[in-house]
């Protein structure tokens, strides 16, 4: 058995080990979520020209003096979207937030320091030269790197693209992950109930995880405890998943049976058993440049496993340049204590800058999954937490 540490590292090493994908030219519109691969530089000044960033009134500096005169006459509008003429010495021009500053101006006065009398607006203090004005490439100058490749590209990013006239982007092909889940117990959710028979939940669950990860996903039908059943439906999925998400069976008992349907379709078992609550039971395993990852079946074990090690797994292989997602902290509303010697992952509920773990830890609740919006970790060496404590907390958000 390893550490979460450990296995994290084997799956970085077997990701490096893994071919590159392969890129495809998308729209903007479809590129949320998509991992960039190329570096993006702008084909533009950003801004593109000097605006302004105030309501006032645009003038040069020079022509106020306190001595000789605060007041200058008005001569126009320089507003957003439209041309503006040059600004004739000792006049000022009324201007709009965005608007191109006019040729001969050097600054702009916010309209609250102004008071206008019909066409002559007098100034309660002089402006500096390039006061509230936004220089052409005061953020992002033509030709420079905007965006590097292995960035996610979410609604801030997108913007940006835009904002620099991308309309397309290359991104990393979408990993093609597929779910395979047994187990003799379950029949599709919704289908007839027969006795001793549990609605599958996982499937549905971590297909979500996985699109949300930035996977293509495919779920396989349900597959019986039975050596070759499990066997053929490994190896069926193999033949077109990047990564194959095994669910169940990933134990030692009669009838977990995934290790060795694996090795009897030529896998390579990379590790078996990590010391984390819960999900001790997961193995990873690759055959040629595809990889297998075999998750506990208990929803909740199933999951946090996915969420701690497939998120990341399915992250790199879209070459996302951070796969892993971080932990935050949040102060603790009560005291908490567990039982020391594996790396522990509890459901628990963060309002504000508070978290509060949640009563029902089961390993098949999928109720307090439901209610939770984070996991909150205790380290092998942690007997407790007190109340107020700073804690670390892995938020859903970020998954």
């Amino acid at each position: 058995m390893i550490g979460l540490d450990e296995a994290l590292g084997l799956i970085a090493e077997q990701l490096g080990r893994t071919p590159p994908l392969g890129a495809e030219r998308v729209s903007l519109w479809t590129a949320r979520a998509r991992v960039l691969a190329e570096d993006v530089h702008s084909p533009v000044d950003l801004p593109s020209a000097d605006y302004s960033a105030m309501d006032g009134y645009a003038l040069c500096a020079s022509d106020l003096d306190a001595s000789a005169g605060m007041t200058l006459p008005l001569l126009g509008h320089a507003q957003t979207g439209h041309p503006t003429l040059p600004l004739s010495p000792g006049v000022c021009v009324r201007i709009f937030t965005g608007a191109h500053i006019p040729p001969g101006a050097d600054s702009v006065v916010m309209q609250e320091n102004t008071t206008r009398d019909g066409d002559r607006v007098t100034f309660l203090k002089a402006p500096r030269p390039g006061e509230n004005i936004r220089r052409k490439g005061e953020d992002v100058t033509r030709g420079a790197q905007i965006l590097a490749r292995g960035t996610r590209l979410f609604p801030h990013q997108l913007g940006l693209l835009a904002s620099a006239e991308r309309t397309e982007v290359v991104v990393t092909r979408r990993p093609r992950v597929t779910i395979v889940c047994t187990g003799d117990e379950l029949r599709p959710f919704g289908s007839t109930f027969f006795g001793g028979q549990l609605a599958e939940s996982n499937s549905i669950a971590l297909c979500g995880l996985c699109q949300d990860a930035g996977a293509e996903v495919l779920v396989s039908p349900l597959v019986k405890d039975d050596l070759s059943s499990i066997s053929q439906a490994i190896e069926q999925a193999w033949a077109d998943a990047d990564l194959v998400l095994t669910v169940g069976g990933v134990s030692v008992g009669d009838h977990d049976l995934v290790r060795p349907a694996v090795e009897r379709v030529g896998g390579e078992i990379i590790f078996h058993k990590v010391a984390i609550k819960p999900g001790k039971p997961v193995l990873f395993a690759r055959r040629g440049k595809q990889l297998l990852l075999g998750l506990p079946g208990n929803p909740a074990s199933a999951m946090v496993v996915f969420s701690l090690l497939g998120v990341p797994l399915v992250r790199g292989l879209a070459a996302d340049g951070r796969p892993q997602p971080r932990a935050r902290t949040a102060r603790l509303t009560h005291d908490y204590e567990h039982k020391p010697g594996r790396r522990s992952f509890y459901r628990a509920l963060v309002v504000g800058d508070e978290v509060t773990v949640l009563s029902n830890q089961a390993s098949g609740a999928t109720t307090s999954m439901a209610w939770a919006n984070a996991l909150l970790e205790m380290s092998e060496h942690t007997v407790s937490y007190a109340s107020g404590e700073r804690v670390p907390v892995w938020a859903f958000v970020d998954l």
